[in-house]
């Protein structure tokens, strides 16, 4: 696991923030002995399971100290930096051990291992009192996802060491928390339009922000290669040179995609490579003519149409080269998962296709991985480890029944890169228009007959990048409706309404600005400022 530095913010953020209590709301007022006090409000996203606040604070002091277990592992101590580059310029920046027995001074952290959290990786448990805040959780992935509540709890400052009258402040109370499903991510389509490594980094601290844990990156497609294969080095010297529009393109080496697959594990987030085939394939066919069944590499492409491209399925060629790319990535990636895309396939019978699948699925496993692909691929004979995605009207309950498990992508709901509304100049429209709203009020488990909440992985929100350029595009699509779906992925059904997140959402306006994140201001939200 790679160190764990707090990220400076962009040029973007700005330079003065209010310093109230979390989410900007002002804290509630100390009133006499006997007298009913409200406890304040929180913008925690997602919600937790259980949040009980007072109306007590607790003030970051200047030379705070962050204390861990005598016996605490390099992780939990990496994760007490990160916590510590926070907060800085207040936190001293080298974590303390002290026995358990030992109770830290007044103004202190302190992160345990234990510490009452509910069963899972990522629960946690936070007390906050007047003199401590004490977090704990069964594994260290708990303990960063507590973090990231800490981070929500302090005011907007804590994003921008600069912002003037900085005071860090956060009401005391008791929060214990779990997520409802394991997968929680966010998908980046890098093909289209290509993204820099430290864009790509930049999309990961705004996705742990929110808790998601997965970032599926897709790699390759008809307009791009983006990822060197060593064993076939015309995908990313040739494939890798163009994009939609004709712009120069682009591609990560292996040591980038590497360091991306580090920093992204720093923040518990895991990178999920996809490699589509047999279709969407121009740019692996534009690079070796052997993959084409008239040995013709075709011209590049920069349009954005579909559904013309495809690997020749009857050559053992296609399957050779099928392996050296799982191989190599997959020695990249030390998650289980190998997403081979498997959608919109147009140019090979419905035989040649599941043909294709199950030869694939049996590829991927030899290199000890799991499969995933797109809702097209359930009527080939998957194994019940194989996962499927979700995006539109398919079969996925077939597979549920014979044991496998499901992630859920539905268009109309979660594809980021549709339009908000009609006024919309970025994305596109084809699954409609998703409003903030849209992609947030619906129940993952009632989402597909015959598919019901123990066969759901989780949830995913794609970005397709037909129309978008820059990383600020990309943000615009994202945000805020990304946050929406790390609710989904985290809160329980019980636990989420449109008015009451509308308005822990409209109180990161001033943190995502801080951010120097391009966010949509939806008119469905009453922002903060």
């Amino acid at each position: 696991m790679s160190h764990l530095p707090w990220r400076p913010l962009a040029s973007m953020a700005v330079a003065t923030i209010a310093a109230c209590a979390p989410g900007a709301r002002a804290p509630a007022p100390v009133m006499s002995a006997g007298t009913v006090v409200r406890a304040p409000a929180h913008a925690i996203i997602p919600a937790p399971v259980s949040v009980q606040l007072t109306a007590d604070s607790f003030v970051v002091d200047s030379g705070a100290a962050i204390y861990i277990d005598q016996t605490a592992s390099p992780e939990v101590e990496r994760i007490a930096r990160y916590l510590a580059a926070m907060l800085s310029p207040f936190a001293q920046p080298e974590p303390r051990r002290a026995a358990a027995s030992e109770s830290p001074p007044h103004g202190s952290f302190r992160l345990s291992i234990g510490g009452g959290a509910p069963e899972g990786a990522e629960s946690y448990a936070l007390t906050i009192t007047p003199d401590l805040v004490a977090l704990g959780a069964r594994e260290p992935a708990g303990l960063f996802r507590g973090v990231q509540t800490i981070r929500q709890l302090l005011p907007a400052g804590v994003e921008n060491r600069a912002a003037v009258r900085r005071r860090l402040a956060m009401p005391a109370g008791r929060i214990t928390d779990a997520p409802r499903f394991q997968w929680r991510g966010a998908m980046l389509d890098v093909s289209r339009h290509f993204l820099s490594p430290e864009d790509v980094k930049r999309y990961i601290d705004h996705m742990a922000l929110y808790k998601l844990n997965r970032l599926h990156l897709h790699l390759a497609d008809d307009q791009g290669w983006r990822i060197e294969i060593r064993s076939w080095p015309n995908l990313a010297r040739h494939g890798g040179r163009t994009e939609v529009g004709g712009g120069p393109g682009g591609y990560y080496t292996q040591a980038e995609f590497a360091d991306l697959v580090a920093y992204a594990e720093s923040r518990y987030i895991a990178i999920v490579p996809e490699i589509d085939m047999p279709g969407h394939t121009n740019a692996a066919l534009s690079s070796y003519p052997e993959l084409n069944c008239d040995d013709v590499a075709p011209s590049p492409y920069t349009g954005i149409r579909v559904g013309f491209s495809a690997l020749c399925v009857q050559r053992d060629t296609v399957y050779e080269f099928v392996s050296d790319v799982v191989r190599e990535i997959g020695a990249l990636v030390p998650t289980p998962w190998f997403h081979i895309g498997g959608d919109e396939v147009e140019r090979l019978t419905d035989e040649q296709y599941r043909a294709f699948v199950e030869r694939v699925q049996e590829i991927v496993r030899s290199h000890g991985k799991r499969m995933i692909g797109w809702g097209e691929i359930v009527p080939a004979a998957l194994v019940p480890e194989t996962i499927v995605q979700h995006w539109k009207r398919d079969s996925s309950h077939v597979h549920a029944a014979r044991g496998g498990s499901v992630i859920l992508s539905p268009s109309p709901r979660a594809y980021l890169d549709m339009k908000y509304d009609s006024t919309t100049v970025l994305g596109l429209n084809w699954a409609g228009y998703i409003s903030v709203r849209h992609a947030y009020d619906w129940d993952p488990a009632a989402q597909i007959a015959g598919v019901p909440e123990r066969a759901i992985l989780g949830v995913e929100g794609p970005l397709w990048s037909e129309t978008l350029e820059t990383i600020q595009d990309f943000e615009y699509m994202a945000f805020p409706r990304l946050a929406a779906v790390a609710e989904l992925g985290w809160s329980r059904q019980g636990d989420r309404r449109w008015d009451d997140f509308a308005e822990r959402l409209g109180a990161h306006g001033p943190r995502m600005a801080a951010m120097g994140i391009n966010f949509y201001r939806s008119p469905e939200i009453r922002w903060e400022r």
